[in-house]
Parts: structure tokens; sequence; C-alpha cells
């Protein structure tokens, strides 16, 4: 881990400190100041994934779900286990975000919540489908005959929604996938989950992208990096950039898709992100 992934894991562990420490009296209204920190902190853990903060967020959502047992709260508990699955899919360690995602399901099936089992099988397909375990159709499937069950919890049914359009997106589905990341991007916009909604446009980007319709994927993208800019997203931006150069190539305009790689380069770099530096590197024919 590099100097600046470290002070952002230190800087998670001081939140953590800050928002754990009160002067609250001892006694059972503690299980209410337990669930009341988990609960923020699986809220600023998800917004720390989505920013591309997974190191810092994990540390976020661990200490969520250790409140949360301190609270017996198991819906808590099996949300904050959720979250850290996608944490743990994108930092790679796939076995052990299947394993949270399946400890979560036994809980859920345990508590009897119908909304928070489909969740849990949703949650499961989106890795299924992205780690090439499950075919789109499958996956495409799980979500239809789970997502009418999830009624309560919005960020659920965005994330219902957007599951379904990435298996769409596989299935060659441009239409229909669009139209079901657009339900996502309305909730999340709505609800002003903004790195959620960046995320959506990029989604949208990739799946005109992919049909062909080189305009409106650009324009996707502008959407997605004007959010971006306005809640300081730099991963998302520098995503949204990279993303943008490689439209731009694939339509034929260089000159374009070397600055836009310049622009993600230059926002990699800053973050400390070495990995995506080599590969913007070598997207741009430059030797180490």
């Amino acid at each position: 881990m590099n100097k600046i992934k470290k002070k952002i894991v230190l800087a998670a562990a001081f939140f953590i400190m800050f928002v754990s420490c009160s002067s609250a009296p001892k006694n059972s209204g503690d299980v209410y100041h337990y669930r009341t920190q988990a609960e923020m902190l699986l809220d600023s853990g998800n917004r720390e994934s989505s920013k591309g903060n997974f190191n810092n967020s994990l540390v976020i959502l661990s200490e969520s779900k250790r409140l949360s047992i301190l609270s017996d709260d198991p819906s808590l508990l099996i949300r904050s286990s959720l979250a850290r699955g996608n944490v743990l899919l994108s930092l790679g360690r796939i076995n052990e975000a299947f394993l949270e995602w399946e400890q979560a399901a036994a809980v859920a099936e345990k508590l009897g919540n119908r909304e928070l089992v489909s969740a849990c099988r949703i949650f499961h397909s989106r890795g299924s489908l992205l780690t090439g375990r499950l075919s789109a159709q499958s996956v495409l499937n799980t979500v239809n005959s789970e997502q009418e069950n999830i009624r309560q919890n919005r960020l659920y049914i965005a994330f219902s929604w957007q599951t379904k359009g990435l298996a769409l997106r596989a299935l060659n589905s441009p239409a229909e996938a669009e139209d079901a990341i657009l339900r996502s991007l309305e909730i999340h916009q709505k609800d002003m989950y903004l790195e959620n909604a960046s995320f959506d446009w990029y989604t949208i980007a990739s799946i005109r992208s992919l049909s062909g319709n080189t305009t409106g994927a650009l324009r996707a993208l502008e959407a997605s990096i004007e959010i971006d800019r306005r809640i300081e997203n730099s991963y998302g931006l520098a995503a949204s950039w990279r993303a943008m150069g490689d439209v731009y190539r694939k339509s034929g305009r260089e000159q374009e898709a070397l600055e836009a790689y310049g622009r993600a380069k230059s926002i990699y770099s800053a973050l400390g992100y070495e990995r995506e530096v080599r590969e913007i590197d070598a997207r741009m024919g430059l030797k180490e």
C-alpha cells in the first residue's frame, strides 16, 4: 500500500474514533448509540466506496458491522455485510466477497425478512456476473424474480435496476439496458446519492458505446464528469476521462483520445493509483 493510500486508511480510522467518542452514559441507551453509529458508518462507507476509496471504505464498513453485532441488529448486520462484500469484490478479494454475501443471506433467511433475502440474492448475482460465475441470462432471471420483493430500501431498488441493466448490456439489449440504468439514476439523483448517479451515467456511456452511439456515450460521460466535479469525486473523474479516451479512440479521434487519457493519468497519479497509471501509459503507447 503506498503512502497516499495509508493516509486514507488512517483518515478512516480517525473518522471511526470521532464518531465512536461519546459522553453518553453506559446504560441500555448505548444500544441506540451503537446502532446510530453503525448506520452513519454504513452510509459513509458506501459513499467512500462509490468514490473508489475501497481500503478506506472497508475499514469503515468493518466497524459498522462490528457495531451492528454489538447492538444485536440482524438487519443492520446484513446491510453492512452486503456493502463489505461489494468492497471486497472491488479489491479483488473475490472469495471473501462471496463468503460475506452468503453469510448475510443465511442471516436474512433466519430472520425471515423477504426484502433482505432478495437483496442478498441480487448482490450475489451481480458479483457472479462480474466474475463470470453465472451467465447474464441467469442473473437477469434472478433479478426478475427477486426485484418485486424489494420495496422499502430505495438504494436496493436502485441496485436491482443497475444489476438488471448490467445483465441486459451483456445480453446485447442496449435499449432495455439503458432503460434499467435510468431507473437507477432516477433514484440516486432524487435521493442525492450523487456518486452513484455518476456511476449510472458512466454505465449508460458504456452501453451506448457498445451499440455504436459515440455521441450519446460522450454525452453520458460528460454528465458523469459534471457530477464528479461537483462532489469532488476524483476517482470517478479519472475513470470517466479514461472511458472518454476509449470512446474517442474507437471513433478514430486519436488526438482527443490522447488528451482524455492524459487527464485521467494526471488524476490517477495525484491519487497514487500506480496500477491505473500504468494502464493509461499502455493505452497511450508510453514505455515505463
